[in-house]
């Protein structure tokens, strides 16, 4: 079964998605250990680099002479949504123990991430005080690549299977009457948490492991997270590190439209 129906799906590493990483890992490397970008992105007790945008990737996906990105995750993502150009890449990294819980972290959001992995749909961000939730990044898929080798239980990757399809019916119940172009200016925060518990009542929860050079596609709407560091997994020096592309759509209405 594919993404679009199930909302995710693992491609095995192929000589395109190898070569891809052979070029990107010792940027990654590098870039996740830059004491610039680790006081930027270094969460949860020192156990979580999240590292959005630090991967410095062309629009076709290459990182410094390497080749662009390519494969049968691309291209079944391309098939479907068209050739959006690429974004800088998301380096997310894991280390043992997390997550830790940081000095600002409330009960509430530490149990979150502990039970439900901070199980989150990308593009909605918290903003202000109360940290109501508005469409601010129209994602067309979400595309890992694994840069480094990790156990099953080195925090994997977790999806709600079918959550994709939850979220769009919610959302098209709450942006009904208005225009994409305002899409933004819709506090989504009640809708979101709703759709969310559905979710975890409804959806069964996948832990996604991945050797390097496998990629995952993710939908946009699909609601996913990192599980916690199991007791005895292991992982590479650099931790368990995947690149993460989620290119932007053009159009606002293609975030619920498309498949």
């Amino acid at each position: 079964m594919s993404w679009a129906a199930r909302g995710w799906q693992v491609f095995p590493a192929e000589p395109a998605t190898r070569a891809w990483v052979a070029a990107a890992l010792p940027v990654a490397r590098a870039a996740a250990a830059d004491p610039g970008a680790r006081g930027d992105w270094l969460r949860h007790g020192g156990t979580w680099f999240a590292g959005v945008d630090v991967l410095p990737n062309d629009a076709a996906g290459r990182v410094g002479q390497g080749p662009a990105l390519s494969g049968a995750a691309l291209d079944s993502v391309v098939s479907v949504l068209g050739d959006l150009p690429l974004h800088r890449a998301q380096l997310s990294v894991t280390y043992p123990g997390y997550p830790r819980r940081d000095a600002g972290d409330s009960d509430t959001a530490h149990r979150y991430r502990l039970t439900r992995d901070a199980a989150h749909l990308d593009g909605l961000l918290p903003e202000g005080p109360d940290r109501r939730r508005h469409l601010r990044e129209p994602h067309g898929y979400i595309l890992g690549v694994a840069l480094t080798r990790a156990d099953p239980g080195a925090a994997p990757l977790t999806v709600y299977e079918g959550s994709h399809a939850v979220m769009r019916a919610a959302f098209r119940t709450a942006l009904a009457g208005v225009a994409p172009e305002a899409w933004g200016d819709v506090d989504l925060t009640e809708a979101y948490h709703a759709a969310r518990r559905a979710c975890f009542a409804t959806c069964p929860r996948v832990t996604i492991a991945l050797a390097p050079g496998d990629a995952v596609v993710l939908h946009r709407l699909a609601l996913h997270g990192i599980a916690p560091w199991g007791a005895d997994a292991q992982a590479a020096p650099e931790g368990r590190m995947i690149a993460y592309l989620r290119p932007i759509l053009p159009r606002l209405s293609d975030w619920l439209d498309l498949p």
